[in-house]
């Protein structure tokens, strides 16, 4: 195994989370949910460039299924990262009406939308997702963005001023080409924009719940720099946001290009490297291994003293607590997803703990609640207690794995 960024042989191991399935192949009710892919989670860690890896890069095809349920759209902390996204970048980028641009990885078109008044838009899209988006007025070509896709999407419809990756950048296999590709989609004076989670917040938070097959890299803003400058992509502005728990928004330019506003300085940000950053990774290691234990310990507890258990929300984190604590329909009788949802009447991969409508955890009322998007607890809990949910919480990743109390 070699670094996907610097090539290096000579790598660390840091975790293994054991052998899951794609956290987003999820199967209809009543359709076998455990004949799935199971593949191994392993972390590595690469003292040359400070990048962090995933060891097993799975085929695309089987990790963003056809059927891939997850619409950026449906998470309100999402829509507005992007509002917010598109006034930055209008403000750093002088953007005209006839200018392009172009979302890699667009979903159901969410992140486009907000530039849909200002600029010419193009979506690339593999999954299904592409015809929600198309239904929305955003034109999107359903493929993969690969090695020649830039220069296709050139030709076609011309270079783009900006080209935006938000939570697709790790994702992708063949970085290397994947960067040369977008060069040659970029104006020569566009601009690139990508969000990923941030690693010293996965490290800080104790997300281990974010390792998972789509996620080959976790970046750093130092590995994310060492990698784009092998490139002649230069880094000028770099922002933390809150989505997914913690990411990172950076902006790179062309070294050359002037297109931005020159009076803006890079934001130097603090961050652990060598050996200090290897002690935290290890440090990261045993905690999570504490916290699954402590949190299958409180089930079993539970489960013994007759509690009813479900889970609320699915997203792609709650699959890796599922694989890596070794929940079933045993533990957990259900996961709640709110109205609409495209993972209602679906399994948890590789289980046979069912996703229902949000309504049956209120009509049910089960005592403990695991709360898989545990991350924006502080926003979910007021809205469940609103909505008449009674029981305690379960926030399954936080140290100490946290309950949370009924309400009065």
């Amino acid at each position: 195994m070699q670094c996907q960024s610097c090539n290096n042989t000579d790598l660390t191991h840091v975790l293994s989370l054991g052998y899951m399935p794609p956290v987003n192949d999820m199967r209809p009710i009543n359709v076998s949910a455990t004949a799935q892919h199971w593949l191994p989670t392993d972390l590595l860690y690469c003292s040359n460039c400070e990048l962090v890896q995933l060891e097993c890069i799975a085929d695309p095809e089987v990790v963003f299924p056809a059927h891939y349920p997850y619409t950026s759209g449906s998470t309100k902390i999402l829509r507005d990262n992007f509002v917010e996204l598109a006034h930055e970048a209008c403000d750093l980028i002088d953007l005209k009406k006839d200018d392009l641009v172009v979302d890699i990885g667009s979903n159901d078109g969410t992140l486009l939308a907000n530039f849909k008044d200002k600029a010419e838009i193009l979506g690339v899209e593999p999954t299904a997702i592409a015809f929600v988006a198309h239904r929305r007025g955003i034109r999107t070509e359903r493929r993969f963005f690969a090695r020649d896709t830039g220069r296709w999407i050139a030709e076609k419809y011309g270079q783009a001023k900006i080209v935006t990756a938000a939570n697709v950048f790790a994702h992708i296999d063949d970085i290397h080409g994947i960067i040369e590709s977008i060069i040659d989609l970029m104006a020569d004076d566009g601009v690139f924009i990508s969000e990923s989670h941030y690693l010293m917040t996965l490290i800080e938070r104790l997300q281990y719940d974010t390792i998972y097959h789509e996620h080959l890299r976790y970046y750093s803003v130092t590995s994310l720099r060492n990698l784009l400058k092998q490139h002649g992509l230069h880094i000028f502005y770099v922002k933390r946001i809150p989505t997914h728990g913690g990411s990172i928004r950076v902006y790179a330019r062309k070294e050359k290009s002037s297109a931005v506003n020159s009076k803006l300085s890079y934001p130097m940000m603090f961050e652990q490297t060598g050996d200090k950053l290897l002690a935290k990774l290890f440090a990261f290691a045993s905690d999570v291994q504490l916290s699954k234990l402590n949190l299958m310990n409180a089930l079993y507890l539970i489960k013994r003293s007759g509690g009813k258990i479900c889970g609320i929300s699915a997203p792609s984190r709650a699959s890796t607590v599922v694989s890596y604590c070794r929940l079933d329909n045993s533990l957990v009788d259900f996961v709640a997803e709110v109205d609409g949802s495209l993972k209602i009447g679906k399994y948890m991969p590789g289980t046979d703990i069912p996703v229902v409508n949000e309504q049956e955890l209120l009509e049910r009322q089960p005592d403990f609640a695991i709360l898989f998007s545990w991350h924006i607890a502080d926003m979910l809990i007021p809205k469940l207690r609103e909505k008449g949910y009674k029981g305690q919480f379960i926030l399954p990743c936080a140290r100490g794995m946290r309950l949370e109390t009924k309400a009065a």
